[in-house]
């Protein structure tokens, strides 16, 4: 398993309030366009909810790409956030962290079983003895358009 994930410094002191188009924008029929947009949206504060520990990382690799997590994409990840069946988290796995949806429903038997959403790389089973941490739960994924 190599890396999939490199890990961002996070500024959540600044603000970078910007320009938020509150009424939506359609995705079928135009509407009219708005005159002027008189609120902002500051990404820090829509994004990050505990910034004590919440951080960023960038993904590397394409075993998340049918879930729509793509090479180069960021992935907001809040370590206060108690992980759950089916959720997305960047886990520690034997000294290498890698970014899988978590199968918890075997935790009381000692196995967890991380989730790729690619067919070309297997389901990776977790057991007692490995060296395993879940980091945190990712929050958001922020992906770039072609």
């Amino acid at each position: 398993m190599a890396h999939e994930v490199i890990f961002l410094q996070s500024d959540f002191s600044s603000e970078l309030p910007l320009p938020y188009a509150d009424g939506g924008v359609r995705a079928g029929f135009p509407s009219p366009a708005q005159d002027y947009m008189d609120r902002t949206l500051d990404l820090n504060k829509e994004l990050i909810s505990h910034p004590a520990s919440t951080f960023y990382c960038r993904v590397v690799g394409e075993s998340m790409i049918d879930a729509g997590i793509h090479p180069d994409d960021i992935l907001v990840i809040d370590r206060s956030v108690d992980p759950t069946d089916g959720c997305t988290a960047v886990c520690f796995l034997n000294g290498e962290f890698t970014v899988k949806d978590l199968d918890l429903s075997q935790r009381a038997s000692g196995l967890i079983r991380l989730i790729p959403h690619n067919p070309s790389f297997p389901i990776i089973e977790v057991h007692t003895e490995d060296n395993f941490e879940i980091w945190g739960v990712v929050s958001y994924v922020i992906h770039k358009v072609k």
